[in-house]
């Protein structure tokens, strides 16, 4: 199966499993994918997330969604930045995502971080998506 936009397809998986309340999903495994995993895990918007890999098929991982009271951390995940429009921005002009409650993921020259790490690097690029 091929996907045209892997980030696109992570981001559905995990919104479609909060709304039906599921405790893990599965997604493919990239080294993107991974990062932002990385930084919604650092901001506590995952539990975490573990790369299984099984002789003859292509390596998964399987997320752990997290839950408060029995609501998804995750309220709004969305794609920013698409294959067909590409939208970069200097720290100086990326919003508060909520009045500062989300966070915004960007693929910067220093890796990929949330938009309060770009601040405190001086760092701007393209964004990925918005998570609140």
């Amino acid at each position: 199966m091929f996907i045209s936009d892997p980030l696109s397809d992570m981001i559905a998986r995990i919104k479609n499993a909060a709304q039906r309340s599921r405790s893990k999903v599965l997604t493919p495994a990239s080294k993107l994918r991974a990062r932002v995993l990385d930084v919604l895990k650092d901001e506590g918007y995952i539990r975490g997330y573990e790369l299984l890999e099984v002789p003859g098929e292509f390596p998964q991982f399987e997320i752990e969604l997290k839950y408060f009271d029995g609501q998804p951390v995750i309220a709004e995940i969305a794609r920013v930045s698409k294959p067909g429009r590409r939208v970069y921005s200097s720290i100086k002009d990326l919003k508060p995502i909520k009045n500062g409650l989300g966070i915004a993921i960007l693929s910067t020259p220093k890796g990929v971080l949330s938009d309060t790490a770009a601040r405190e690097l001086n760092v701007g690029g393209e964004v990925l998506c918005r998570v609140y």
